[in-house]
């Protein structure tokens, strides 16, 4: 199956076959990645997770999804780090297990694609500082194959309007965009090869 972080290149290339490719208007959505990560923390730290707001960058499955809880003030340690980052990139499995293979996180997808959806709109009538998490062609690890990363975005009625550099992390969230840009650079190529093998498809 293939994922946000080959579909959106598979895209790119579609509209760049066709002479349409815009970067600034290309989204690829991983809102749910920030909401399961503020959900999970405030689970942690019994708060309410409509008042966290976790910054999650990379790409939209798996080891690709890192939970930068250095930026949002909270400090795990050890096991509990380790299960949480886990939690919050496979996430989704633990819901379509839950649901014994009958579906997926539907319900907080829709509320991902809603919040998205609305800062979009916000951003599209002119409002300023309108920021989301959004895989796009990113300038951001291009030097290590990847054309497209999710980090925070200031999003504008054009679209793009200025990519969020990563900013301080700690060791161990270095670790996890090492592993992330080695896989999220292997999912995008998957996408522009299958562009190359399906023509006109």
């Amino acid at each position: 199956m293939l994922k946000v972080n080959s579909t959106v290149p598979i895209t790119a290339e579609i509209f760049k076959s066709a002479g349409v490719y815009n970067p600034k208007r290309l989204f690829g959505v991983t809102t749910l990645d920030v909401v399961r990560a503020s959900r999970f923390i405030s689970e942690l730290k019994g708060t309410d997770p409509a008042d966290e707001n976790i910054t999650v960058v990379g790409g939209h499955s798996g080891l690709t999804i890192v939970p930068l809880l250095s930026q949002s003030g909270f400090n795990l340690e050890g096991q509990k780090l380790d299960d949480y980052v886990h939690r919050v990139q496979f996430g989704g499995d633990e819901v379509v297990q839950a649901k014994a293979g009958a579906g997926s996180a539907t319900l907080s997808m829709a509320m991902a694609g809603a919040r998205f959806a609305e800062s979009l709109l916000k951003a599209a009538q002119g409002e300023k500082g309108v920021v989301e998490p959004t895989f796009v062609d990113s300038p951001l690890y291009k030097s290590k194959g990847c054309e497209y990363f999710s980090s925070l975005v200031e999003l504008g009625p054009g679209g793009v309007e200025k990519i969020h550099p990563i900013g301080e992390v700690t060791p161990y969230e270095q670790k996890l965009i090492d592993n992330c840009v080695e896989d999220l650079a292997k999912n995008i190529d998957k996408g522009v090869k299958w562009v190359k093998e399906n023509p006109g498809q």
